[in-house]
């Protein structure tokens, strides 16, 4: 599908009539990575899972940023013709995710966090490239180095533009997140549920059913609820 400037590939579950949920992958993955997930979801859902710029089946541009991911998930949900969607994303996909949904209000029902990268400026990080070919950009990984920029803090002020209800999804003291920041996060968002799962940063991969469970309780009790205006 060609969504903005470059084509996202993308996978889906559930029935065409079904209320519409994407699910935003994180850094190194793609939509196979919801798979156990989205099955589980999709007899209530119809679930859209693209693989970001850069990832997987979709285009390697070489350009990256968290504007562009986000702009491409903007873009995504237009090509489809959805009008109003529940937002799920995971570590840095959770920006774009919380970036849309605070930008177009009237557009996101509900929203879920699971292990949000966040948005306070960090010591930068050095990764080492491995020598096996990899399904995604090894240029896209500096999308992490982005939260050590000021702007980050930009965003973290975005969050509490959010008008939908959100669910943060923590993983606990085995994640690398700094796990007092997902809380202050969802102090942040006007109306926001934290739960931790002991799971590490990879809940929805070590913990599908429990996951699962937390996330289809919270989207099917907001499923019907109005957008906030106010």
């Amino acid at each position: 599908m060609l969504a903005g400037r470059v084509r996202l590939a993308y996978r889906t579950w559930g029935p065409a009539q079904a209320p519409p949920l994407v699910l935003v992958h994180a850094l190194g993955e793609a939509s196979l990575d919801w798979a156990l997930v989205a099955a589980a979801l999709a007899p209530a859902w119809r679930v859209y899972a693209p693989d970001l710029r850069g990832h997987g089946a979709s285009d390697w541009p070489g350009s990256y940023t968290i504007e562009w991911l986000t702009a491409d998930l903007a873009a995504f949900i237009d090509a489809l013709g959805l009008d109003r969607v529940a937002l799920c994303g995971h570590s840095i996909g959770a920006a774009p995710a919380y970036l849309y949904a605070a930008g177009h209000p009237g557009r996101v029902a509900c929203l879920v966090l699971e292990e949000p990268a966040p948005p306070w400026p960090r010591a930068r990080r050095v990764l080492t490239r491995p020598d096996e070919p990899l399904p995604f950009d090894w240029d896209v990984t500096e999308l992490s180095n982005e939260f050590t920029d000021p702007r980050a803090s930009a965003w973290r002020d975005s969050l509490r533009q959010i008008r939908a209800p959100a669910l943060i999804v923590a993983g606990g003291p085995d994640s690398h997140l700094d796990q007092s920041r997902l809380a202050d996060m969802a102090t942040l968002i006007p109306d926001c549920d934290l739960v931790t799962i002991q799971a590490g940063h990879l809940v929805h991969v070590a913990r599908p059913a429990q996951f699962t469970e937390v996330v289809s309780g919270f989207l099917s009790g907001t499923r019907s609820a109005p957008p906030r205006t106010g």
